[in-house]
């Protein structure tokens, strides 16, 4: 473990799972007690896209942006809203200079698959039509998010591209949950890792897929053909039980003909990036950040 981001683990909050309404406040607080992100060169504004239900959206738009990036939080598909969202999506827009339209997907449990995709999927069609108005090339817009965001984001691209939906020009995974089968050695192994172990991973997909059986929609490593999809950034942290899904997507992606950029990021756990004060969570932002800025460059 990287010794800045071991110092911080007596230090993480507890959440339970069974009990989401109160994990989810637990998290508010918690976010609500950081200092706030330095918003100054964006535009910020909140509306909500029509669609059945209407999705809430924040998005930023930095100065002379050239393209747009549809972002979905983490939180296991449970936890999170636009509020706790604010300070990745802030930094994402400040860094890589694109227009970031973080969205309010429904969660689950109370709205299982496939309300999430669905939502996220409305945003991204929404963003195409509207592109003018939000002063982005239509060619330029992408996918991206953490974790449970991330494996919605993947799902999104999967949709676009078998019912020829809007162009997608890049995928940004970080660290993506892919897979609600746990077969990878590191979902059988780690067990007891910081904030993702394999019990909590369990009880995430079970709120996720409800009562419904797991389509590669809710988890795309059940995919067969990942050809045809976007150029991908796929992250992954080197003690999370997500990992060798990561890891083995970006693999399948290679092998299907899709330009990707992986990176696995020793010393690191699930969400460790929060933790901005180590050097190790400084890069892996950097790189993010910096991957979606070449990918809606000119």
């Amino acid at each position: 473990m990287d010794p800045e981001l071991e110092a911080f683990i007596p230090l993480l909050p507890r959440t339970d799972l069974t009990d989401p309404v109160t994990a989810r406040q637990i998290l508010a607080e918690l976010a609500s007690s950081r200092p706030a992100p330095d918003t100054s060169g964006l535009q910020i504004e909140d509306l909500t896209v029509p669609a059945d239900p209407g999705v809430p959206v924040r998005i930023y738009r930095p100065h002379q942006a050239q393209g747009a990036v549809i972002w979905l939080r983490g939180g296991g598909f449970v936890f999170g809203d636009l509020e706790t969202e604010h300070p990745w999506a802030s930094r994402i827009a400040a860094g890589s200079g694109a227009v970031v339209i973080s969205v309010d997907y429904r969660r689950s449990p109370e709205h299982p698959f496939p309300a999430a995709l669905d939502d996220a999927y409305a945003v991204l069609t929404w963003a195409h039509e509207h592109a003018a108005e939000l002063g982005v090339d239509p060619h330029r817009i992408a996918v991206g998010g953490h974790s449970a965001g991330a494996g919605i984001s993947a799902a999104v691209a999967l949709r676009a591209r078998d019912q020829q939906g809007p162009p997608i020009r890049f995928q940004l995974l970080n660290e993506p949950g892919l897979d609600d089968r746990q077969e990878t050695w590191s979902q059988r192994n780690f067990t007891d890792t910081p904030w993702h172990d394999r019990d909590r991973i369990s009880l995430m997909w079970r709120h996720y897929l409800g009562s419904r059986q797991a389509t590669p929609y809710a988890a795309p490593a059940r995919a067969t053909d990942l050809s045809g999809l976007p150029p991908a950034y796929i992250s992954a942290a080197e003690f999370d039980p997500l990992r060798d899904e990561n890891i083995d997507y970006a693999v399948r992606l290679m092998r299907a003909g899709v330009p990707v950029e992986l990176h696995q990021w020793p010393g690191t756990f699930h969400g460790s990036q929060a933790i901005t004060s180590a050097e190790v969570s400084q890069r892996q932002s950097a790189a993010l950040v910096g991957a979606l800025r070449r990918a809606l460059a000119a």
